[in-house]
């Protein structure tokens, strides 16, 4: 049943045949003068009563989007007159957050109607009215079970597995459609496993029967996934969150923690995006699990350290209650669900650059002052990134509002790119035109000014002689330790327009390549617009000798006060999985990062034979799945750009 559902939505795409455009709504709404939240609450009555119910004969869990767009509700000039007195992150409109969904699952939108708004009583209308023709469809194909669960669900609360997980996708579903985007999962095998237990211990379903449903669901993901674009394709926030501890310190890795697991494995797609949280209590057998996940080449699971991150999450005034309950958005930043309406991604501190300038400035000077002026440039750019954003404002989303409990943390996160890279020229600089004194500064400057055109000897001398993070180099990590807290220093005791904090991070977003193509050559032996290493990784010209040196240069540091979020990541040649043996020792490596302080760690299984292939044959390679930097993506769906830094980054063995 699931091979025919998976033939149907994601090898053939059959149902994409029957996708309708829809007219531009903004020049309209302007005309009638309509508050935002009007347009919003009216655009979803339209775009929901164009959808067409559509049910495959096997499928358990229904909705799937035909309207293939979604219009804006405000034309150019009324954005261009909103820019002059706010900032406007992305695209304007909510996202990268977790909603609670466990609530109104449980309570039923007739409950939530009760104390709802104006607009979003219109919205939950609009969501039963959908469903309800979905209901009138099913009863036509004599589809009983359906029928059933639409009987209930959404008007009332979920009774079982099923129906909770049919409840989650008519939610998920309908944020997607108010605009909202980057929606995530938050911690679904907490919230959804009362429902599972309660099934199973009634003998509903035995383990293979539950399986086959969880697999059913994940198909959900992937019908639409390809509407919800984000800087490529691929990019589209469906982060589930499994595992970690309860606010007690007790594990919660359950059996239906385990069938996701095996799920993703099976299906092999791209959503939804797994994450396990784990810490020291996490026995081996779970990262076997998670290895064994890994293995077949998506990127999943990503790993995030309790021990870290809620400590993490605490100094930067998150109650425990509510740190103990994190999750994360779009690709790795932390947030917390129900509550939170951080912006995690709200800006990225180029390192490389602001390193490159300081050195130029002060080569002449002794190292402790060129220290001292880093630190000052640091913060100077901070400042800068701090003060271009005030009054922010959102398209409001009525919906997305109904599924939160309020807007407790209000705090923006700022990417670190490129800190290995600029640690390694620190490093450079200090062993060679300080220490030694092999180079002068004259001759390191034109050499940059040049490209190294010039003097490869020097390029030779900086791309694979001097320290590098990854590698060992107590004299890179101090310098990377450096750049962590002195970029924590940089935004400690700021507060930002919407009364939180701002959070330091060691992520990059797609700014490994931005930040890197407008950069000239930098000290570590870097070429002029040649990529960083992504997220807290090492450069990709960095000799690693091994994954063990590269963990333990990457945990080197107290990660407690960079808490945005941004994993190491290691590349590992998809030919060792083969055997049980090397499954353990991968499995070791990650209980080796946590237990050594680690904060979040993302693994790779990667073929780079089969990545030049389909290069060449794209038609032939459209299911091979790669991880770009908090998320993954069909190999031949992305830009050339992305495509060549996954395949330079550097495979490991065990």
């Amino acid at each position: 049943m699931i091979d025919n559902l998976y033939n149907y939505y994601v090898v053939n795409r059959l149902h994409r045949n029957v996708r309708i455009s829809v007219k531009e709504v903004n020049t309209e709404y302007s005309t009638l003068n309509l508050s935002p939240e009007e347009r919003m609450t009216r655009r979803f009555e339209y775009l929901t009563s164009l959808e067409t119910p559509r049910i495959h004969p096997l499928e358990q869990i229904v909705l799937t989007r035909n309207v293939s767009n979604l219009p804006d509700v405000l034309t150019e000039d009324e954005w261009a007159e909103i820019k002059k007195d706010h900032y406007i992150h992305e695209l304007g409109y909510v996202s990268n957050l977790s909603p609670d969904y466990a609530s109104t699952i449980s309570l039923g939108l007739l409950k939530v109607r009760e104390t709802a708004d104006a607009y979003q009583v219109r919205m939950i209308d609009a969501i039963i009215n959908l469903c309800d023709r979905y209901k009138a469809e099913a009863e036509k194909m004599g589809r009983a079970d359906v029928v059933e669960v639409l009987s209930q669900v959404p008007r009332y609360p979920a009774r079982n597995f099923r129906e909770a997980l049919q409840f989650f996708r008519i939610l998920h579903f309908s944020l997607w459609l108010e605009g909202d985007y980057h929606n995530t999962v938050g911690r679904f095998d907490q919230y959804m496993y009362p429902y599972f237990q309660k099934d199973m211990e009634a003998g509903v379903y035995t383990r293979e029967t539950a399986l086959e449903l969880v697999e059913d669901f994940f198909l959900s993901f992937n019908k639409d996934s390809d509407l919800y674009v984000g800087v490529q394709q691929g990019d589209n926030g469906q982060s589930m969150v499994l595992g970690g501890i309860d606010k007690d310190g007790n594990d919660c890795f359950n059996l239906l923690s385990e069938l996701c697991l095996e799920a993703s494995r099976n299906l092999k797609l791209i959503d939804p995006k797994i994450n396990l949280r784990v810490s020291k209590k996490t026995p081996l057998s779970i990262y076997e699990k998670g290895t064994e996940l890994t293995k077949v080449g998506l990127g999943f699971p990503q790993y995030s350290n309790d021990d870290v991150v809620i400590k993490g999450l605490e100094r930067l005034g998150y109650s425990y209650e509510d740190a103990v309950n994190y999750v994360v958005a779009a690709c790795w930043e932390f947030i917390i669900p129900g509550v939170g309406n951080d912006i995690a991604n709200i800006g990225a501190v180029n390192f490389p650059a602001v390193v490159d300038k300081v050195i130029r400035e002060n080569i002449n000077k002794d190292f402790d002052t060129l220290i001292a002026n880093l630190k000052k440039e640091i913060t100077a750019e901070c400042d800068k990134i701090c003060e271009s954003i005030h009054d922010v404002w959102f398209v409001p989303s009525p919906f997305m509002d109904l599924l939160r409990g309020g807007k407790k943390y209000n705090n923006f996160g700022i990417h670190g790119s490129g800190i290995a890279s600029a640690a390694d020229a620190l490093a450079a600089v200090k062993k060679f035109v300080y220490d030694e004194q092999k180079i002068t500064p004259e001759r390191l400057i034109q050499a940059l000014d040049e490209n190294f055109t010039n003097d490869p000897e020097l390029l030779h001398l900086l791309r694979f002689e001097a320290p590098k993070m990854g590698t060992g180099s107590d004299e890179a990590d101090e310098m990377g330790g450096l750049l962590l807290s002195s970029f924590a220093d940089a935004l400690d005791g700021k507060t930002n327009c919407m009364g939180g904090v701002w959070r330091a991070g060691t992520g990059t977003a797609m700014y490994y390549l931005w930040h890197a193509r407008d950069l000239g050559a930098t000290a570590d032996g870097r070429l002029a617009g040649e990529p960083f290493g992504t997220n807290f990784s090492p450069s990709l010209f960095a000799q690693i000798p091994g994954p063990v040196t590269d963990i333990e240069s990457f945990t080197a540091n107290d990660l407690t006060r960079n808490m945005n979020g941004g994993p190491l990541t290691l590349e590992f040649s998809a030919s060792i999985f083969q055997s049980q043996e090397s499954i353990q020792k991968v499995a070791t490596l990650i209980k080796y990062f946590v237990e050594r302080g680690g904060h979040q760690l993302q693994l790779n299984a990667v073929n780079l034979d089969a990545m030049k292939e389909a290069q060449a044959n794209p038609e032939l390679y459209r299911q091979l799945v790669v991880r770009i930097w908090g998320w993954s993506a069909y190999f031949v769906e992305l830009d050339k750009d992305f495509q060549d830094h996954v395949m330079a980054r550097q495979e490991y063995s065990v």
